[in-house]
């Protein structure tokens, strides 16, 4: 791998390393708080790759001021959205997880996934 190629996109090289890094507790980790929580992660690094993907250096955001209607000077606007409607669907299904995680809880008194279903085993007997 060349060096320089790398120092060029190293954005894109800590988003990959986010992502591994979410993807990774998510499936090593027992706990259910820390697997949310690893989820978080990399949706996050998914949004970091998209509005760098989206972003190109020198031009302006899509809002026309100076009756300037050229294609480009502006940056396309979609990664923007994709992003902006990517973080109102990870809050809400954050939410939803941990609002199920919370009644786990109070039904088995442990966040361990292994206990909990070694207990739901037991309970269909």
């Amino acid at each position: 791998m060349n060096l320089t190629n790398l120092m060029n996109n190293y954005v894109e090289a800590v988003a990959m390393i986010l992502f591994g890094i979410g993807f990774t507790n998510l499936l090593l980790q027992k706990n259910l708080i820390k697997k949310i929580v690893g989820l978080n992660i990399m949706d996050t690094a998914t949004y970091l790759f998209l509005a760098l993907k989206g972003y190109i250096d020198g031009r302006k955001a899509p809002v026309v001021v100076d009756g300037v209607q050229s294609v480009e000077t502006y940056i396309n606007p979609i990664p923007s959205g994709l992003v902006l409607t990517g973080i109102v669907v990870s809050v809400s299904v954050t939410a939803l997880m941990l609002s199920l995680t919370i009644r786990l809880y109070r039904r088995y008194h442990t966040l361990d996934l292994d206990e909990i279903s070694t207990l739901l085993r037991k309970e269909g007997k």
